[in-house]
């Protein structure tokens, strides 16, 4: 995003500032100290892909002491390891490691069909890599105790009616008092913490310099800008420990890498309850240091800890019994944050949405359609989270007109290009979902909005609807993520202060090493490509797209993100 401040310039505008833009920074500051331990856990999947090992590793890397009390387990920096499952068990004997940074609101499960697609694509050309999905150190607080059952019963009981599981009992979302810590969870620590793993996984700094390739989806590829603009170890005259000589290359998705900011807005809605940046940097720190700042980004409905753990439990549906009718809406309590995010998504008008009524209790929705309603770009008005998973199937539909009109604007933003549509007769039929490639096919009774216009194609329907249920439910790391930290948009919204401006050491990184660009065709950079970036373009994918798209897709061509970035990694390794 544009990086020119004003002091009139809303929180908002921080937020949608980090959302898929770009920037360096740099953290030049001491080690937070040496890991000291380090687990690894094999991950079971059902994944239709073959020949995929995921685990999940774990590396105690503890912050520093100033950051104050924090839980045990924020001490540990976590990520999705996938790697060919005939290929070596050590990471420093493969051909490549991708190391991919998530987006806002985004957790490590995010990359996980991404990661799968790729892994098996290069080895399907002989390459034997890896795929390293990094969660950030927040995402620490997070219990997927309940989801971890495998029973949606069962999540909610846990989350919402205080059941025990596996002897345990949901401790609560976590208040913002509690998180202290998290005030200095800015772009310094979190460049930090990519190099401090990469330096005890990788001991080798040559080998990080040939093998490793950087990026990530959406923030994270301003992350890795700033990762390769990094110098960590305070002296700028010794390279060795420089952010771009630990990567041989980078990738973005639907991002750029770049130093100069693009103005993307329209991504995140108001009323996150964040002040205005005209406070200057000194002013915003001391107002997260004691909490009269939030120290994670969060609304009253949709974006908090309670709403993304919904998308998880959606999932588990999803994945059990698809076609099942679900009774998840009538099963989870009433409280005013649940019954505001589904009056704000199955309202098909603003008069609905004030009466009420009809609300998502009324209609007969299957397990798929209950998902596909919460993430389809055809549905739900986010643009950051949709992604193009089928359509509706069942019944009769109705455009849907809140909260924006359908066909107003063919322009990226808030609410993305695609139209609308909504269940429109309550009490009525079962509502089932058509697969992304089942779109177009001659069942299909191609539903049209009300001025002729249908709503969907094949070529714009990319991403299996039960892999997403998956990688949202059987992940050990969330696929959303519950405490965003706030600094994090801060330090990007006043990146012209000296404060931050300092971190900046190497700024010529960026152009040190090739870099690759996959933008998602419909994303929130559709219309407005730079003309010199040369990316590869995924035509008919939305944002979530680029990470969750299916390898086998309609067009009958290999799947254009996977096949770039395993191309990417067969490029000659740096001498």
């Amino acid at each position: 995003m544009d990086m020119r401040r004003s002091r009139g310039r809303t929180w908002r505008s921080a937020a949608l500032a980090v959302l898929l833009t770009t920037g360096t920074l740099t953290a030049a500051v001491p080690g937070a100290g040496a890991a000291g331990a380090r687990t690894e856990t094999p991950v079971a999947s059902v994944s239709a892909g073959v020949g995929v090992r995921e685990s999940v590793v774990r590396v105690k890397v503890p912050l520093p002491r100033s950051a104050g009390a924090r839980p045990a387990a924020c001490d540990w920096l976590s990520y999705l390891r996938y790697r060919a499952a005939d290929g070596p068990d050590a990471s420093a004997d493969a051909d490549r490691i991708l190391v991919a940074q998530p987006g806002i609101l985004e957790g490590a499960g995010a990359f996980d069909s991404v990661a799968r697609n790729t892994v098996a694509r290069a080895a399907e050309q002989g390459q034997h890599i890896e795929f390293w999905a990094l969660d950030r150190r927040s995402n620490c607080l997070e219990d997927r105790t309940g989801i971890a059952s495998g029973d949606q019963h069962t999540a909610v009981d846990y989350y919402y009616r205080g059941k025990e599981v596996e002897g345990r009992t949901f401790d609560g979302y976590a208040a913002d008092g509690r998180l202290g810590w998290m005030a200095r969870l800015g772009i310094e620590q979190t460049v930090r913490d990519q190099y401090d793993l990469l330096a005890a996984e990788l001991p080798d700094q040559g080998l990080r310099e040939r093998k490793v390739l950087c990026g990530g989806h959406s923030l994270g590829g301003v992350i890795t800008g700033y990762f390769a603009a990094a110098d960590f170890d305070g002296d700028r005259a010794t390279t060795a420990d420089a952010g771009y000589n630990q990567c041989a290359g980078y990738f973005a998705l639907d991002t750029t890498v770049s130093t100069s900011l693009a103005d993307l807005s329209g991504s995140m809605p108001d009323g996150i309850g964040l002040p205005d940046v005209g406070l200057g940097y000194a002013a915003v720190q001391a107002g997260l240091d004691s909490g009269a700042l939030p120290r994670a980004l969060s609304a009253p409905v949709l974006l908090n800890p309670e709403t993304m753990t919904l998308l998880a439990i959606a999932g588990l549906g999803a994945l059990q019994d698809p076609g099942a009718e679900a009774d998840l809406p009538r099963y989870l309590p009433s409280d005013a944050n649940i019954d505001g995010t589904n009056r704000f998504l199955f309202s098909k008008d603003t008069a609905t949405f004030l009466a009420g009524s009809p609300t998502v209790k009324d209609f007969r929705l299957t397990n798929a359609a209950v998902l596909g309603a919460l993430m389809d770009d055809n549905s739900v008005p986010l643009a950051f989270l949709q992604s193009s998973v089928g359509f509706f199937d069942g019944g009769p539909l109705a455009d849907k007109n809140f909260p924006a009109t359908n066909g107003s604007s063919q322009q990226p933003g808030l609410f993305g290009t695609a139209y609308k549509a909504i269940p429109d007769r309550p009490h009525g039929p079962l509502y089932t979902w058509r697969d992304y490639d089942r779109v177009g096919a001659p069942d299909d009774p191609v539903y049209r909005s009300a001025d002729g216009t249908p709503f969907t194609a094949a070529g714009k329907e990319v991403t299996d609807l039960q892999e997403l249920a998956r990688s949202l439910a059987e992940q050990p790391l969330d696929f959303t993520e519950q405490y965003f930290p706030t600094k994090l948009v801060t330090d990007l919204e006043l990146a012209g202060s000296p404060h931050v401006k300092k971190l900046v050491v190497h700024p010529d990184g960026l152009t040190a090493r090739p870099t690759v660009t996959v933008l998602a065709g419909d994303g929130l950079l559709a219309g407005r490509i730079p003309s010199d970036l040369h990316p590869v373009v995924a035509d008919g994918y939305q944002h979530l797209d680029v990470l969750t798209a299916a390898p086998a897709q309609n067009n009958g061509r290999p799947e254009p993100v996977s096949t770039t970035l395993a191309g990417f990694a067969r490029a000659p390794a740096r001498s």
